[in-house]
C-alpha cells in the first residue's frame, strides 16, 4: 500500500474527480461524494407533550375520541402518524385511504371491520393494514378503551376520505355471531 505522499492525488481530487466523472454520465451525486464533506442533515425531534391533543370531530367518529399527533413528515416524505384513543364504544367512521392504512395496538380492547368482511377484534401488539382505498372502520370494544398509533401516508395531499357513520346495529353486528 503506498504511504500518503506518494498517492497520486489527495482525497478531494478523487472525489472531484468522481462527480465529474458521474455528471459526464448523468448520475446523480451527492454532495458528500462531489465535496468529500458530509452533507447537512436535519433531524427533528418532537418533545413528547408539545403538540395539544384535540377532539375527534363528530363528523368522522362516534363516541368520545382523543387524537394525539406524533409526526408528519415533510415533502418529499409523505407519512403520518397519531396516536387515537377511543373510550368505549367510540369508533370511527366508514373511510378509506388512498395509500393504505397502518394501525399499532399499544392498548385496551377494540374491534376492526373491512367492507363485506368480519368485525374482528384487537388487542395490545396487534397490527392491523388496511389496503389502499379498502372501506373500514376501526374502535374501542363496547365495554373497554382502545388505543392505537394510525400511521398513513398522503397522495396529493389527501390521506383520507370520510364516508357515513357505523350505526349501532353494525358495531353491534359482532355480539350477535
Amino acid at each position: 500500500m503506498a504511504s500518503p505522499k506518494h498517492e497520486w492525488f489527495s482525497r478531494r481530487a478523487f472525489f472531484k474527480l468522481l462527480g465529474a466523472a458521474a455528471a459526464a454520465f448523468g448520475l446523480p451525486v451527492s454532495l458528500r461524494a462531489q465535496t468529500g464533506q458530509r452533507k447537512e442533515c436535519n433531524m427533528k425531534i418532537t418533545r413528547a407533550g408539545s403538540q395539544p391533543s384535540s377532539k375527534g370531530p363528530t363528523d368522522w367518529f362516534t363516541g368520545t375520541v382523543r387524537i394525539d399527533p406524533l409526526f408528519q413528515t415533510d415533502a418529499p416524505a409523505r407519512a403520518q402518524g397519531a396516536t387515537v384513543t377511543f373510550e368505549p364504544g367510540a369508533r370511527t367512521a366508514w373511510h378509506t385511504h388512498p395509500l393504505g392504512q397502518t394501525l399499532i395496538v399499544t392498548s385496551g380492547c377494540g374491534r376492526v371491520q373491512r367492507e363485506g368482511g368480519p368485525i374482528e377484534e384487537i388487542r395490545p401488539g396487534d397490527v392491523v393494514w388496511f389496503a389502499p382505498n379498502e372501506k373500514h372502520w376501526h374502535g374501542a370494544a363496547p365495554r373497554t378503551a382502545m388505543t392505537h398509533i394510525a400511521i398513513q401516508e398522503a397522495l396529493d395531499g389527501n390521506v383520507v376520505e370520510w364516508m357515513d357513520k357505523v350505526t349501532d346495529e353494525q358495531y353491534e353486528a359482532a355480539r350477535s355471531k
